[in-house]
Order: structure tokens, then sequence, then C-alpha cells
């Protein structure tokens, strides 16, 4: 996984379906996959988890996490999501594995998803928010503009290529299709407990036309899935 300071980039409502999808965490273990600045973890413990674990590859966005106001009660260790184990973890030492916005970064989702079957407990929850196909397949990840600058719509091409996006700035990301997640969890004897493509009619106020525009197509995809 890139070595870059990754900025969680989510709004309360995406973050407000990404809650409600999660099972209930009084008294579970958890793993937070690319952990961010922690506010995931601080989440879970709030909710009564009695075991939380970060980990995230940046040394930037853990020190942000160790404000958190639960800090104390979170372990946080820096590695890489694709090599978890190099982290020692134990088979099924977890109830709940989350990851918010990170797994799009990563080569390989196969790879990733054995080894999340590999620590979470029969019939523990793997729910997971990553950036939709649609938002990704083009790899620009920005709309098309009129000789005004407005938008006309949101590039889709490509949708079925799968493999490495560059984006303007330079950032790696990797495009698979809605079908190729599912796929990977269906093999790996997951079965699907949920699917939001994050889109909400809150969104669509008149005096936001940035919010308005979310509504033309979906930016992030969230799964729940469970090990069976």
């Amino acid at each position: 996984m890139a070595n870059h300071d990754r900025n969680i980039q989510i709004t309360s409502l995406d973050e407000d379906i990404y809650f409600k999808m999660m099972p209930d965490l009084e008294g579970t273990h958890v793993l937070d996959l690319g952990c961010g600045d922690g506010r995931h973890c601080n989440y879970a413990v709030e909710q009564g988890a009695s075991h939380v674990v970060g980990v995230d590859l940046s040394e930037k966005m853990l020190t942000l996490a160790l404000e958190q106001p639960h800090a104390d009660k979170i372990r946080f260790l820096q590695g890489s999501i694709d090599q978890l184990d190099e982290l020692n973890f134990e088979a099924h030492e977890f109830d709940i594995v989350i990851s918010s916005l990170a797994l799009h970064y990563l080569p390989d989702f196969e790879d990733v998803v054995e080894a999340v079957k590999h620590i979470l407990t029969i019939n523990g929850t793997f729910l997971f928010m990553i950036e939709h196909p649609i938002y990704t397949a083009h790899g620009s990840q920005d709309w098309v503009y009129d000789a005004e600058n407005n938008r006309i719509h949101w590039p889709v091409d490509m949708y079925h290529r799968e493999g490495e996006r560059q984006q303007s700035d330079g950032v790696i990301k990797y495009h698979r299709t809605l079908s190729h997640y599912l796929s990977v969890l269906i093999e790996e004897n997951f079965v699907i407990k949920g699917i939001n493509e994050s889109l909400s009619a809150e969104r669509n106020r008149d005096d936001d036309p940035d919010i308005k525009d979310e509504l033309r197509r979906p930016k992030h995809l969230i799964i729940s899935a469970r090990r069976k």
C-alpha cells in the first residue's frame, strides 16, 4: 500500500449509513483497517467494544489517532493492510473488521479478504466502505465541464478494465467492478448482509448545488458481509 497521508473524505450522511450498518459492538473485538485519524475506533469504544485495534500505514494519521478521546483504550499499529500477516493477529481474533475508504488503494482485494477471513470469528462481520466503481472507473475522478465551467456529467469509461488508476495529483488507486467485490466475498464463503450506495434524499438541497450534484452519481459503496 502506498505510503501517503490519507485524509478521510466522508460526509456525515455517509458516516451515518456506515455506522447504521455495523452490528451491535457491545463486548466485541473490533479491527479497523486503514483507521486514519482513529475516529471509527473511537466510535467502537463508545459503543461498548471491549477490544479495539486500528491499523494504518501513515505515521501522521496514527499521531492524529492518538488524540482521540478514548485513545488509551485503543491499540494503534503501524502497518500495511495487504501485509496483515506481519502483525501476527491470531486466527478468529476479531468479531468485526471494518474499513473506511482504504481498500481501493490496494492492488489485490482477494488477498485482503483472505486475510480478513483468517482473523475473523465464525459469523463475524466484515464491513467496508470504498469509492464506488462508477466513481473510480474513468480515473480522472472529476466532472466533465462545459465552456462556462458547469458540470455536464460524470465520466464513466473503461468500467470493465480493472486495475490501476492515477489521478491528476499522482495518487494511485485501483478500480474494480461491483461484481468483482461481491464475487470475491462469495467465493471466500462470506454472506452478503447489506449493500448501500450511499445516496440519500437529504442531500438534495436546493441551497447547496455541490450536495445536489452528489445525487447524479454514487461516490461511495458500503458492503456488509458475514463470515460463514
